[in-house]
């Protein structure tokens, strides 16, 4: 928000999405999609952003050691998920998906904040797509609710709280930005 005072709306949409949580700014390919989802697709895409999350993290960072099943091989778990990954970029290979553009994007567990073309009126639905990670193009689809939009440098300031996500997608997400804040911190401290 570099040339302006924050609004009052867009200093409560701000506490309400960064205020006490992790919080991760980054430039990601990402999407905002207005209308609602129904039900059926928001379970769908909830199951799939899990599963996308929890492969993810087996990959990146293995088991954790509160994470092990009795009897269970680390080895086996990692080739899994690599295999349920590998699975879903060649699923995503065969219909051609949209190309989403790289968007400076701060999110956090309970919503993101990003801009856009186009004003939307607070209070509409949609849908945020995010590419996770850059070496698989495999997107989560979370659904939002826009607390605000303001016009900021000559973009469309979008707030936007994910809207029902069940608890195992949300706790899933809040590890896979603590992942990203982890690795920005040992970034730093090798320059």
């Amino acid at each position: 928000m570099v040339g302006s005072a924050p609004t009052a709306s867009q200093a409560a949409a701000h506490e309400a999405l960064f205020g006490d949580a992790l919080a991760c700014d980054e430039v990601r390919p990402a999407a905002f999609l207005t209308g609602s989802t129904s039900g059926a697709r928001l379970r769908v895409d909830a199951a799939n952003g899990e599963a996308l999350l929890r492969a993810l993290a087996i990959v990146e960072d293995g088991l954790r050691s509160e994470e092990p099943e009795p009897g269970s091989d680390n080895t086996m778990h990692r080739l899994e998920a690599k295999l349920d990954l590998l699975t879903s970029l060649v699923a995503g290979l065969v219909p051609a998906q949209d190309t989403l553009a790289l968007l400076p994007l701060r999110w956090s567990a309970r919503g993101a904040c990003l801009r856009v073309d186009t004003p939307v009126p607070a209070g509409s639905v949609g849908t945020l797509r995010v590419q996770p990670v850059d070496w698989l193009p495999s997107t989560l689809v979370l659904p939002v609710r826009v607390l605000a939009c303001e016009l900021v440098d000559g973009l469309w300031q979008l707030w936007l709280r994910f809207d029902s996500l069940p608890p195992a997608l949300e706790a899933a997400l809040e590890r896979h930005l603590f992942r990203i804040h982890r690795r920005a911190i040992a970034e730093t401290r090798r320059r």
